[in-house]
Order: structure tokens, then sequence, then C-alpha cells
């Protein structure tokens, strides 16, 4: 049987008919050959020669390793190894992401970054609002978004979290959403509550304030779209949806169905099992930029290296960054900063990541000693500050919500 080289060191990436990948790899083969067992799995080989494989399939099918720096591996795919109208990103994964992480001869290997040829690109209508939407919406122009969530994070009747929503509105505040393990439970039905939710922001707008309320819709695959629907008619004003524990479909169904009229926003979680080792897995950015093709408007990209969840400022700029790229075919994604925020990091967190993100902070608001308007409050005294380009603690002089969210948390220097 013919022996075939995935090698094509040397030879320029073609991001119009390839997809490009960037995998890091830790093994003790040769890196030459542990990058052509990765392009093998994913294409045209496996283990042993092919009495089927021809040359033409192998040209026209193949992955070309193009770079190797380090332990940095660049392999492409042929445009044509992906069903470009009906595989969607489950079978993008595949190809891409499927079993090399299985892979025996590797130790380890992490996909670290795709660029997506022009063909599947186009496949993908990207969001229906977008930051710039989002902030049409809410009145608020260039200032960032100030948001929470609501805490506990499971527990509070319909009215308890509705009347939660209407304090941080009153607070100042421009968003909420539900938490991620909350859905649809009976102490809090999502009928009830996203009725609830819609009169108490119905109330704030009368009071000349704008805000939306992210009403988690995360469920199987083939309800989701009829849920959204239904929560829609309920008085919905945003969606929220578990784009890892939904799939990648579910956003996509969502902002492509053209009955669904209000914004998407997309929570991450789950993603640390693929996300936090750095030498293994997936990396946000490779999902950031699915988010936006599938359609997201709103998505969690980390905080920067100052909140409480695993990250780097570098790695969660580089997802801000995905989100906010001009020269992809689509609406930008409105960056959300979350997990752990607090007042007192806020102006760290706008001088890395600036203006253009939503901050949002669910115990840094409803653990504030005066409540939940204090709280909202104080985070929305400490964006003013950042914005003005004032330190907090003179900011806080003047203004007592902040002075005591100071006072209880500190400040991240």
């Amino acid at each position: 049987m013919e022996s075939y080289s995935y090698m094509h060191l040397g030879e320029s990436a073609d991001p119009d008919k390839y997809v490009i990948c960037k995998y890091r790899v830790t093994t003790d083969l040769d890196m030459k050959k542990a990058a052509e067992a990765i392009a093998a799995e994913q294409s045209t080989g496996t283990w042993t020669g092919l009495s089927t494989l021809t040359q033409d399939i192998f040209d026209n099918y193949g992955a070309r390793v193009i770079d190797i720096n380090g332990d940095m591996v660049t392999i492409e795919y042929p445009e044509e190894d992906f069903s470009i109208e009906n595989g969607g990103v489950p079978q993008i994964l595949s190809v891409i992401a499927g079993n090399l992480f299985g892979l025996d001869a590797l130790k380890a290997v992490r996909l670290e970054d795709v660029t997506f040829s022009k063909g599947i690109r186009a496949m993908y209508k990207g969001p229906k609002f977008g930051a710039d939407g989002l902030r049409e919406i809410l009145h608020r122009p260039d200032k960032p978004l100030v948001g929470t969530i609501v805490k506990p994070k499971i527990g509070l009747d319909p009215e308890a979290t509705a009347a939660y929503v209407y304090e941080a509105g009153s607070g100042g505040l421009t968003n909420s959403k539900d938490d991620e393990t909350l859905t649809d439970q009976k102490f809090c039905p999502i009928e009830d509550r996203t009725i609830a939710v819609a009169e108490a922001l119905d109330r704030l707008k009368e009071e000349g304030h704008y805000m939306v309320h992210a009403v988690n819709v995360s469920t199987n695959g083939d309800k989701i779209v009829e849920l959204a629907e239904k929560v829609q008619g309920w008085g919905a004003k945003q969606l929220m949806v578990d784009v890892l524990t939904c799939g990648f479909g579910a956003v996509q169904a969502l902002a492509e169905d053209p009955s669904i009229k209000v914004p998407i926003h997309v929570h991450r979680t789950m993603h640390g099992a693929m996300t936090k080792d750095p030498l293994h897995g997936i990396s946000l950015l490779a999902i950031t930029k699915m988010v936006r093709m599938c359609g997201g408007d709103a998505l969690h990209i980390g905080t920067l290296g100052v909140g409480k969840m695993t990250g780097n400022a570098k790695g969660d700029r580089d997802n801000l960054e995905a989100c906010l790229d001009p020269s992809m075919p689509y609406k930008t994604v409105m960056p959300v900063c979350s997990g752990g925020v607090y007042p007192g990091m806020v102006g760290k967190l706008i001088e890395e990541a600036g203006k253009n993100i939503q901050i949002q902070a669910g115990g840094g608001v409803a653990g504030h000693p005066g409540g939940v308007r204090k709280g909202a409050m104080g985070m929305c005294q400490a964006v003013d500050a950042a914005c003005l380009g004032m330190a907090p603690n003179k900011y806080a002089e003047t203004h007592i919500e902040l002075k005591e969210a100071l006072d209880e948390w500190g400040m991240k220097l």
C-alpha cells in the first residue's frame, strides 16, 4: 500500500479554502510524527495503511500540517471535509476537535485557535442584535453595561425574583439574568417568573429606566425554540442559553428562527471541563468564535484575570477581541465579564477590557451591606468613577454606596 505524507511545512495557509487550527501538543514522539498522527486521525488516515485510500481522496480531503513551532502545531483541513449545508458545529467539532484527544501517543493536546474558511463562515448569520443592538435597546451608547445575576442561584420564588430585578434596576443596573442552574423548577416556574419579571421591567421603564433580564431557556434541543417562543410571549426581553450543555445548535436555532425577536445571552457553564487545563482540551477562544458564528448576542468571556474564575488577562482579552473583531462578517458580540465581580475591581476590569463590555455581578450586588438596590448603586458608581478616570476610593468620598462596598470587599489593585 502506498504511503502518504500529511506534512506541508512552510506552505502558506489558505483561509479561503481551509479551516486552520492551532494545537498545543504534549508528547514524547517526534513532533512531526505527532502532528501527522493528528492530521491522519482527523481526516483520511488511521493507525495503519489503507487499501481503500487513493491519491485522489488524499489530495482532496487529507489534512495538511503546515507549521510546527515548539509545541504548537498548525493543521489545515480542506473545506470539503465539512458538511456545508447540514453538518453545523457538531460536525465541525468532530473534525477539528474529535478523536485526537484520545490518541494514546499524545500525552495532551489542546485546540488553541481556529480560523474558519469563507464557505463555512457563509453558513452562519451571526448575532441578530450584537453589542450595538443591546446598547440601542438599553439606551446606553458608550458606557459599559452593568448587570447582575439573581442570587441565591436557586431558591427564590417568582415574586422574590422580580423584586430583586426591580431593586437592581432601581439602583441603576442595565441588565440582570437567571443563574445557569435556574430553568423551570417547581419553586420558581418559568412562566410565573417571566411574567413577574416582565412586570418589574415595565414598571422600571415607566419610571424612565431601561433594563433587560435574560430568562434561562436551556432545555433539550427539540424543545428550546418552542420554550423560547413561550417565554418571549410571556414578556421576556432577553433569552439565556447554556451553550455547552445545550449545544451550539441550540444557539443557532434561536438566532436564526424568525419568531425569536429578542437578544440571546450565552452562558459558558461547564467550559472549565474543556478549557481549564492549559495543555489539554479546547480553548475558550475557539468556543467564542463558534458562539459568534451561531448568533449569540452576548457571551461570558472571563474577567481578565481579576475575578474568581480561572483565567488570565491575555486569554480573556483574546476572547474579548474575538467578540469584537471587525474583520468577521457578523455583528459584534457583547463581551460579558462575570464571576466574583465587585465594585472594587471594576476600575481594573475596565482598564484591562475597555468600555465595550457588560460587567456582571451577583454577590457583588446582593452581598452589599445595604441590600440589592444599594449594591447596584455601588456597582454603577464604580463604573462611573472608572469612566471619569477617578480612583474609586476618591469617588466614594461623595458616594456612600460605593464606600460601603469598598469597606466590605476592598479594592483590586
